[in-house]
């Protein structure tokens, strides 16, 4: 069976290294360090009993073009008027992203940024922070305890948050492993790409650190936001799911605010 991860993986190498001799190292930390935030994310998360983190995507490896209707900078529009708490921007090619999506939503909104990408070098934190990023993903999956621990304290050293991506069991015993406040449970199979909330649902009922954890992935209404709200997820990062909506701007409300609009429809 193709292994897509592997596959995206294995060309961020090259891409990395490619990076680096375009800007070397000692010059982007110069860069970066120059934008030290100020953990935007958890701020914004600490005033909020629910998140919905909205992902500005144009394509998946596994399913091809997702939106056609609008771009990067329209979805991200579109999600900071209608309630997101936080955006996801893609900067890696896999999905039509790239570092100048993420400069330009920057300028657009007042939202804390996550910089959506297969970080496997300490290169790209710094690069994050460098296009205006707050927070960074970390997939557990991809590095090493090790590494994903050192990954953490990098970035927290100048300022970006960290979301620890897990799918199974051994992949949150690793984030478990690492003082990362917010934990996000991959719904999709990191080798098909196929999606399910039932990893969620499976996964929190085992785990009983006080950590914020975030849905991820196949989740396309609000009745599947309300059953990861009830579960226990402090909230959701969710990208085909609004980017397929017929209506982007209500389907951002709906994910935004699922217990509320219950109530209101009950």
């Amino acid at each position: 069976m193709k292994d897509i991860l592997a596959e995206i993986v294995e060309k961020k190498r090259d891409l990395v290294a490619e990076a680096k001799r375009r800007l070397p190292f000692a010059e982007l930390k110069a860069r970066a360090r120059e934008r030290c935030g100020g953990f935007y994310m958890t701020k914004h998360f600490q005033a909020r009993d629910w998140n919905l983190i909205a992902e500005c995507k144009l394509q998946s490896p596994a399913k091809g073009r997702l939106c056609r209707t609008h771009t990067v900078d329209e979805l991200a529009r579109i999600y900071a008027e209608n309630g997101a708490s936080m955006l996801s921007v893609h900067t890696d090619p896999h999905f039509l992203g790239s570092n100048e999506d993420l400069v330009r939503v920057r300028s657009l909104v007042d939202l804390p940024l996550l910089r959506k990408d297969f970080i496997i070098d300490e290169y790209q934190i710094f690069e994050a922070r460098m296009l205006g990023a707050d927070a960074v993903l970390l997939i557990a999956r991809i590095l090493s305890p090790a590494q994903l621990r050192e990954y953490v304290f990098r970035a927290w050293e100048i300022g970006l948050d960290v979301l620890v991506e897990v799918h199974d069991e051994a992949d949150m015993k690793a984030a478990l492993a690492t003082p990362a406040e917010f934990i996000g449970i991959n719904n999709r199979n990191l080798q098909t790409f196929t999606t399910s909330i039932e990893n969620t649902l499976e996964l929190l009922p085992k785990v009983e650190e006080s950590r914020t954890f975030i849905s991820e992935s196949g989740i396309f209404s609000a009745a599947d936001a309300r059953r990861l709200q009830e579960a226990g997820c402090g909230g959701i990062l969710v990208g085909e799911g609004l980017v397929r909506a017929d209506d982007v701007a209500e389907m951002t409300r709906r994910l935004a605010e699922p217990c509320a609009l219950a109530k209101e429809s009950a």
